[in-house]
């Protein structure tokens, strides 16, 4: 994975912020993107943007069939899937647990959680016939610490990383490469709707707190490399300097 020209990335989440600069990014560098979102407006603009080495695909990750067929669509347009970036992930609604709608908690671990296992069970077994791959999927401090009226965000991102764990111990023999990153607080709509809620300290950051998306898109990129396989496993925490300095973020 050294090389990720004319490799195949299909991007979670690609209609805006981490996963839409992923787009770019992994476009910039040579490899085919298959950018994943439910709606289709943003990505088929995106697609237009970045031209034939671009597929938009509307897939709702919280489906298993709607998954599969994303991969299978993937395959099918450019001939295999190589790198898998879960991506997708809501933070609202924002409340406190014991004012939470059940429903709308339940969504939430259907999209940050079931969507990130969804997208491995599709993937990676095509990846394995292929020889190998990687799984990218996008974690948070919140998976290893509680936050104020996070109850569904921490437990997902807590969920969806021993789910990383579990792939890389199943599957890292067949070289699949399972690594999450935690990026820190990025400068994105879910930022937005995070500050708009008013609750918990993350809510109090000013905007020039956040780090721009291409931030973390490039670190997915670095990630792809042989230099992150120590990480294998185990989460990538983009807040180090060390780290910063190996993306060439520094």
């Amino acid at each position: 994975m050294g090389n990720i020209a004319g490799k195949t990335v299909v991007i979670t989440g690609a209609s805006r912020g981490i996963g839409a600069e992923a787009g770019r990014v992994f476009a910039q560098a040579g490899a085919n993107v298959v950018l994943v979102a439910r709606g289709a407006k943003e990505i088929d603009a995106l697609a237009a943007e970045i031209g034939s080495a671009a597929l938009a695909v509307r897939c709702d990750v919280s489906d298993y069939p709607s998954v599969q067929a994303m991969i299978d669509q993937s395959v099918a347009h450019f001939g295999g899937v190589d790198v898998l970036i879960n991506n997708a992930g809501v933070v609202e609604p924002i409340a406190h647990l014991t004012d939470a709608d059940p429903d709308a908690w339940g969504k939430v671990i259907d999209i940050n959680l079931k969507g990130v296992f969804y997208g491995m069970r599709a993937a990676v077994p095509h990846m394995i016939e292929r020889g190998g791959g990687s799984v990218l999927t996008i974690s948070s401090g919140a998976a290893h610490g509680p936050v104020e009226a996070w109850s569904h965000y921490s437990a997902s991102k807590a969920a969806a990383n021993m789910l990383n764990r579990c792939l890389d111990k199943e599957t890292g023999e067949a070289n699949i490469r399972a690594i999450g990153l935690s990026p820190g607080t990025v400068a994105t709509q879910m930022q937005k709707e995070i500050k708009a809620s008013g609750i918990n300290p993350v809510s109090q950051l000013n905007w020039e707190d956040h780090i721009p998306a291409d931030w973390p898109a490039r670190a997915l990129l670095w990630m792809c490399s042989s230099d992150a396989d120590e990480f294998l496993g185990s989460e990538i925490l983009l807040r180090d300097e060390d780290i910063r300095k190996r993306v060439g973020l520094i």
